[in-house]
């Protein structure tokens, strides 16, 4: 990271950057937005082939009750990573397994975890609220990435490899097993292990990602890039290149924009509304072409 503040540097001594890139936050703030967006983006696309929008924004806001285990556990309050890791692992987990026994409709069961991981995490943050400045909660909830220190930027950059890793050589079976889970299995594919393995990616970027969106709007932001390259793409390739780009540009563009104009905006908030008006454009051109 000091090597690329010092490029950054270089850059607003030459002119070409913004003296707001003179410091390591917004550096740190504009490295964090250019990992999560193409992650998000990418990953977007698979939750909308299998209709996991509500399962996303479940697991961001169970990292409330993660943070708030974290820190009975004694982690530091401001980055309580391993009670976060744990509970919205389990918490993701034991939703998928729960789902494959039972014949309730998956938003219902959603529903109802969603409901208990919130009940649990109001319970347990007003418990902590002594040893903690509950204005931090303002971060997890609406996300700060203006606050991402260099521990973030390797905890991000780490999970964004691993995922990248895995999912380069698995994407098409995936794909082909949330678009059709029977022809899957007659190809010999492993339909259970690509379902689990594709909701614990799903986690651990959602993880990664809750200081920089908030837990509020991560699902957002994993959901409506998707939506709006699916509205101007017909080719799966497309679709998943185009949804990525329009993450990166919503992130760069919300960190940016509301820094430079001096708005009192979170930067979680600013990234979900410019997602939201390339959708609205996106909506608006295809009516007027048809």
């Amino acid at each position: 990271m000091e090597m690329i503040r010092h490029w950054a540097l270089m850059g607003v001594e030459a002119g070409w950057l913004s003296e707001s890139f003179s410091y390591a936050f917004v550096v740190n703030a504009v490295v964090a937005a250019l990992l999560v967006g193409p992650l998000l983006g990418g990953l977007g696309t698979l939750v909308i082939a299998k209709r996991l929008a509500f399962f996303s924004e479940a697991v961001g806001h169970a990292a409330l009750t993660g943070i708030a285990l974290g820190v009975l556990l004694g982690e530091p309050p401001e980055n309580p990573i391993i009670g976060l890791f744990c509970f919205c692992m389990v918490f993701a987990l034991l939703l998928h397994f729960v789902r494959n026994r039972t014949n309730v409709p998956y938003d219902t069961l959603v529903g109802v975890f969603l409901a208990l991981a919130l009940a649990v995490g109001a319970a347990l943050l007003m418990y902590v609220a002594r040893k903690i400045n509950i204005h931090m909660l303002e971060n997890v909830l609406f996300g700060s990435i203006l606050t991402v220190t260099d521990q973030d930027i390797l905890i991000l950059g780490v999970s964004c490899l691993l995922i990248t890793l895995v999912l380069i050589p698995t994407f098409n079976r995936i794909l082909l097993t949330c678009i059709s889970p029977d022809i899957a299995r007659v190809r010999g594919h492993a339909t259970h292990f690509y379902d689990y393995l594709f909701v614990m990616m799903i986690t651990l970027v959602t993880i990664a990602s809750v200081k920089i969106i908030g837990a509020v709007l991560v699902g957002a932001l994993l959901l409506i890039p998707g939506a709006t390259a699916r509205l101007m793409t017909h080719k799966m390739g497309d679709f998943v290149l185009v949804s990525a780009l329009l993450a990166t540009v919503s992130c760069l563009v919300g960190t940016i924009l509301p820094m430079e104009l001096e708005l009192p905006v979170p930067s979680g908030a600013a990234i979900i509304i410019v997602s939201a008006t390339f959708f609205l454009l996106a909506t608006c051109y295809r009516i007027v072409r048809k």
